[in-house]
C-alpha cells in the first residue's frame, strides 16, 4: 500500500562546516543585516523542553536551481551559525508535488547523485565567510565536514486523494531503507533494522525514522521542525567531536618531535628546555576541553520525552560517546605528557640548584683556604 501513498514535503541537505574557534553571533548579525532572521529556535515544543545556551543565528542566502537527473528544481540556501565554531549549510527543496513512494525514492536517489549542491555549498561558504570574517575567531576551515540529508513529508495522501493509514503502520522497513538508505535490493530483516535502527512516533500521524546518513520526518504541523533542530545540534556536535579528535591526532606526534628536539638541547638550558611546549600543551588541553564541553552543554533537552528520544537516537547513532572518549583519550594524553615534562623540568631545576650549591660550597672553601695565613 506504501508504493501507491502520495506525498508532500521537501528534502533538505545539510553540509556542517568548522570554520573557526568560535563565532560572536551578536556582531554577525549586525555585519549581514537584513540577510539574518535572528535566532533559530524551536517552534514546536514548550520552550522549557529545550535548554538552549546560545541559539545559533540563521540566515538567509537566496535561491538556485539545482539538476535532478535532467530536471531542473529551484533551492533555498540558509544557514545556521554556531558560537562554537560552526558553519551549518542547508539546501531545501520541495518534492515532486504528489509523487508516489516509488518516485519519491528515485528523486532522492537523483538528488544524491547530483553535484550541484557540492558547487553551490562550496562557492556560497566563501562568500558568507568573507562576510563574517571579523566575527570569526582564529578563522580557518576544517578539512572535515558532516553531510547529512532530511526528508520531510508535510503529507500522505492516498491514489484517490484521501486519507492514509498512521505512517507507523503504513511505512514499512522496506520502504524506508529505500528512501534512507538508498538499497533497491530486496535485504534480509535483520539487514533493514541495522540500517534504520530508530523509528518513533508521537502522535497518530507523525513519524522519525534515523539512518547514519539521513532521516525521514514526517510532521503535518508546519511550524514544528523539532526533530530537524535537534538532528543539526547532534551532527553539529559530533562534527566538533571529529575535528577535534583529528587535531589531537596530528598534534600527539608534533608534541613528541618537540620534546625530542628539546632534549637535544645544550645543558646551560637545561632548565627551560620545556618552558615553550609545556606552554603549548597547558593552552591546547584548555581549548579543547573547553569547546568540547561548550559543544556538549549547547543543547539539552529537558521535559519532552519524545525529542529527548530522538536526540539520543541520533547521539547514539552517530557514536558521539566513542568519538568523546577518543578526544578524552588524547586529552589524557596530553596532560600525562605535561605532568612528565614538568617532573623533568623541576628534577632539572633542583639539579642545577645542587650544582650552585656545590659550587658555592666549594668556593667558600677555597676562600677560607686562600684566607688562611
Amino acid at each position: 500500500m506504501a508504493n501507491d501513498v502520495r506525498v508532500e514535503g521537501s528534502a533538505t541537505i545539510y553540509r556542517l562546516l568548522d570554520v573557526g574557534y568560535a563565532i560572536a553571533l551578536d556582531r554577525a548579525a549586525m555585519l549581514l543585516g537584513e540577510s539574518t532572521r535572528g535566532r533559530a529556535l524551536p517552534g514546536g515544543v514548550d520552550a522549557r523542553a529545550l535548554e538552549i545556551r546560545n541559539p545559533p543565528l540563521f540566515v538567509t542566502l537566496g535561491t538556485f536551481p539545482i539538476a535532478v537527473r535532467g530536471t531542473q528544481h529551484t533551492a533555498a540556501l540558509s544557514a545556521h551559525l554556531f558560537d562554537f565554531g560552526v558553519c551549518s549549510l542547508r539546501l531545501r527543496l520541495q518534492l515532486p508535488a504528489g509523487a508516489r513512494w516509488p518516485t519519491l525514492t528515485e528523486f532522492t536517489s537523483g538528488l544524491e547523485e547530483s553535484t550541484d549542491p557540492a558547487v553551490i555549498f562550496d562557492r556560497e561558504l566563501e562568500t558568507l565567510l568573507a562576510r563574517l570574517a571579523p566575527c570569526i575567531e582564529r578563522a580557518a576551515v576544517a578539512p572535515l565536514f558532516e553531510e547529512y540529508r532530511v526528508y520531510r513529508i508535510d503529507r500522505l495522501l492516498g491514489a484517490d486523494g484521501g486519507s492514509v493509514p498512521p505512517p507507523v503502520d503504513i511505512l514499512t522497513e522496506a520502504q524506508l531503507v529505500s528512501l534512507l538508505v538508498g538499497e533497491r535490493r530486496q535485504l534480509s530483516p535483520a539487514a533493514r533494522r541495522e540500517l534504520v535502527p530508530y523509528r518513533f512516533s508521537y502522535y497518530e500521524d507523525d513519524l522519525a525514522a534515523l539512518s547514519w546518513e539521513s532521516a525521514l520526518v514526517v510532521e503535518p504541523r508546519p511550524e514544528d521542525r523539532d526533530v530537524e533542530y535537534v538532528l543539526e545540534f547532534a551532527n553539529a556536535q559530533l562534527l566538533e567531536l571529529r575535528v577535534y579528535d583529528s587535531q589531537l591526532d596530528a598534534e600527539l606526534p608534533r608534541l613528541y618531535d618537540r620534546v625530542e628536539a628539546a632534549r637535544r638541547r645544550a645543558r646551560p638550558r637545561l632548565s627551560g628546555r620545556f618552558r615553550a611546549v609545556l606552554s603549548d600543551l597547558q593552552t591546547r588541553v584548555a581549548d579543547v576541553t573547553e569547546t568540547v564541553e561548550r559543544v556538549e552543554n549547547a543543547l539539552k533537552v529537558t521535559n519532552d520525552v519524545y525529542l529527548a528520544r530522538v536526540y539520543a537516537a541520533a547521539l547514539e547513532l552517530f557514536r558521539e560517546q566513542a568519538w568523546r572518549r577518543g578526544v578524552e583519550r588524547k586529552l589524557a594524553i596530553l596532560r600525562e605528557t605535561y605532568v612528565m615534562l614538568n617532573s623533568e623540568a623541576q628534577a632539572a631545576r633542583a639539579e642545577l640548584l645542587e650544582i650552585a650549591i656545590v659550587v658555592l660550597i666549594v668556593a667558600e672553601l677555597v676562600l677560607a683556604i686562600l684566607r688562611t695565613p
